[in-house]
């Protein structure tokens, strides 16, 4: 188990309702919230967090990427695309963290 796992065990432990409102709230608008299919969805996510450089959130929503059908090309595409309006270093950073992941996998 890694720290992310960790963590949220950790979490999920000693913060059970509120760790099952924000997964429910989470969940409804994931698959809710609107049109968008979901690869698409985890792409976005995916962009965002590496735009924010928030480096667990974009690790978990690498990995569900992944597991729901992304392929590496397209989740690379969604990080590169940080770029232009996040930041050349933002963007490398993300790769890095993709291809750790990915590799580990």
């Amino acid at each position: 188990m890694d720290v992310i796992e960790k963590n949220l065990n950790y979490f999920i432990e000693n913060h059970k309702e509120i760790y099952e409102a924000y997964e429910s709230y989470g969940h409804k608008l994931h698959e809710e919230g609107g049109p968008l299919d979901e690869k698409t969805r985890w792409l976005i996510k995916i962009a965002i967090s590496a735009s924010c450089q928030y480096e667990f959130a974009l690790r978990t929503h690498i990995r569900k990427a992944h597991r729901c059908g992304c392929t590496r090309e397209e989740i690379e595409h969604a990080i590169l695309l940080v770029a232009p309006s996040g930041g050349f270093p933002k963007m490398m950073q993300a790769l890095l963290v993709m291809r750790d992941e990915l590799e580990n996998l």
